[in-house]
């Protein structure tokens, strides 16, 4: 049996003991009154979602990582469950917390399905089903987005109303009223402060560089810079957990700590990897959850919607895909929990607009304990985005693919012989079909869809994808997926013009 007693508790500690009571006091998070309006409810949780944004696992120290200090993750997962197999419906930040806001997966949300979009208002989102329900609902800095909600027949973003932070949130709160309050931090997205790890105590020749990078230190340096804004993450949740213990409300509310995508590095965010879609997934609920346990149950973060809304008494809507795993938390059990839930789907379209007319790279996958599956719907477009500056991102080559010391390592370096593969790997063209056996492969760099050994394999996980794929009704499998790459793009296209509005969000 998976406890983090067993797991990971002298993990829990080293990231408890690495940072200080002031590293702990960052701005931005809390602010003005911390005391509550009103009387607490005693009935129908609080609900406190915190999202990073870029974010991979396993990168907190309770999920063994040395390196990097999450005291807060880490708090969260041993007071209550640290999910290992939590995966996002896409590695995107737009389409991903579409779907999470709707439950749905994000191939179901027309115009969503894509990197700065609207949400259209025929989709309905968790808050305002909660507010709707006499819920307190607002969200601070990164919400829904980046996009445009008005395009997409919205008055507010999809998260809520907008307030500057917590404290002025809670401030709004009317008596008696339970919140939902969603906080997007901003890190670890990109840019980052140039050896601010580094310069912050880590040493580089301590990191655990991901496979699918060279190793470097160059490389190692800017995963330092990583690591620090995925602490200052986790400083920014624990003061707001500090808030509601003062006031007698942790117990009371429902926390869950996660990320919308994987961390800004080539062959990890805008893939399906597990690098782009494996996040962090620790939840709490004082007393209602058993803590202490490691739940190897696959969950997709579409199934959040429909569990906070069972958490507040309600019924999870006709429209929503994901499953409520309220029944896995309250559960006393760790390890595998409900048999059924032993793989999840993920996809992907449109990211930056970084090819010719502005299409995306359409991708599906299976992913199980033992395998993935990707099926690449357009093998001849360049999945990284285009090589030729003209049809990229702000003028960028392979414009999916963020801009970092990283990146440019392993441009200038592509014919390096220690560089060469994980290059074609993260850049050049792919097959259409892709399958890796994780018992062998957990990094997912050799790929043996077309080994005959796991033909078999290979049928029954395509077979599995396409029928999850028309039950749901993806465009893609029922003929229609060229609209996808038709919708509105509004964000950035240096060989067109400008297409952000006031009203969009950024980032």
């Amino acid at each position: 049996m998976s406890t983090l007693n067993n797991y990971t508790r002298r993990n829990f500690l080293k990231g408890i003991g690495g940072l200080s009571v002031a590293a702990l006091a960052l701005p931005g998070c809390v602010s003005g009154s911390r005391r509550f309006v009103g009387k607490a409810p005693k009935k129908r949780p609080n609900i406190l979602f915190a999202i990073a944004d870029d974010w991979s696992w396993p990168h907190a120290s309770i999920a063994g990582d040395s390196v990097i200090r999450t005291p807060t993750f880490d708090r969260v997962a041993h007071e209550g469950v640290l999910f290992k197999n939590a995966f996002v419906t896409t590695p995107s930040c737009t389409p991903s917390r579409a779907s999470i806001l709707t439950g749905q997966w994000h191939w179901r949300l027309e115009e969503g399905v894509n990197l700065h979009s609207p949400l259209p208002a025929k989709f309905e989102v968790y808050p305002d089903i909660l507010e709707r329900a006499g819920y307190h609902v607002g969200f601070a800095h990164k919400g829904w987005g980046p996009g445009d909600y008005k395009a997409g027949g919205r008055k507010r973003n999809p998260a809520g109303q907008e307030y500057v932070n917590f404290g002025q949130f809670l401030k709004a709160r009317p008596a008696d009223k339970p919140f939902c309050f969603w906080f997007g931090g901003y890190d670890p997205h990109r840019p980052y402060k140039k050896l601010a790890g580094v310069n912050s105590g880590m040493r580089i020749q301590d990191v655990t560089v991901p496979s699918c990078l060279p190793d470097s230190e160059q490389v190692r340096a800017d995963i330092c810079d990583y690591y620090w804004e995925v602490q200052r993450f986790d400083s920014k949740v624990g003061q707001m957990l500090k808030v509601l213990e003062e006031n007698g409300e942790l117990d009371n509310t429902l926390v869950v700590i996660s990320s919308d995508n994987g961390m800004p590095f080539p062959r990890c965010k805008a893939n399906l990897y597990d690098l782009g879609t494996h996040m962090p997934l620790a939840v709490r609920w004082g007393e209602k959850v058993k803590g202490g346990r490691v739940v190897e149950d696959f969950v997709s973060l579409t199934d959040l919607a429909p569990t906070f809304l069972e958490a507040a008494g309600l019924r999870p809507i006709a429209a929503m895909t994901g499953r409520s795993f309220l029944d896995v938390l309250i559960s006393d059990s760790s390890g595998w929990v409900n048999p059924k839930r032993d793989r999840v789907f993920t996809g992907m379209e449109r990211h930056a607009g970084c090819r010719k007319n502005n299409v995306g790279y359409p991708m599906r996958a299976v992913r199980t304990n033992d395998f993935l599956y990707i099926r690449n719907f357009k093998p001849d477009r360049w999945p990284a985005g285009d090589p030729r500056a003209e049809f990229t991102y702000q003028g960028q080559p392979y414009g999916d693919v963020d801009a970092s010391p990283t990146k440019s390592y392993m441009m200038a370096h592509r014919n390096d012989p220690k560089v060469r593969k994980l290059f074609e790997l993260a850049f050049e063209k792919r097959p259409a079909e892709e399958l890796y056996d994780l018992r062998k492969d957990p990094a997912q760099l050799h790929n043996v869809a077309g080994q005959a050994g796991y033909a078999e394999v290979k049928s029954e996980l395509a077979a599995a994808l396409m029928a999850e794929l028309t039950a749901t009704k993806d465009p893609r499998v029922l003929g229609k997926g060229d609209v996808l790459d038709k919708y509105p793009y509004y964000g950035r296209n240096r060989s067109k013009r400008i297409l952000r509005k006031p009203n969009q969000t950024k980032r």
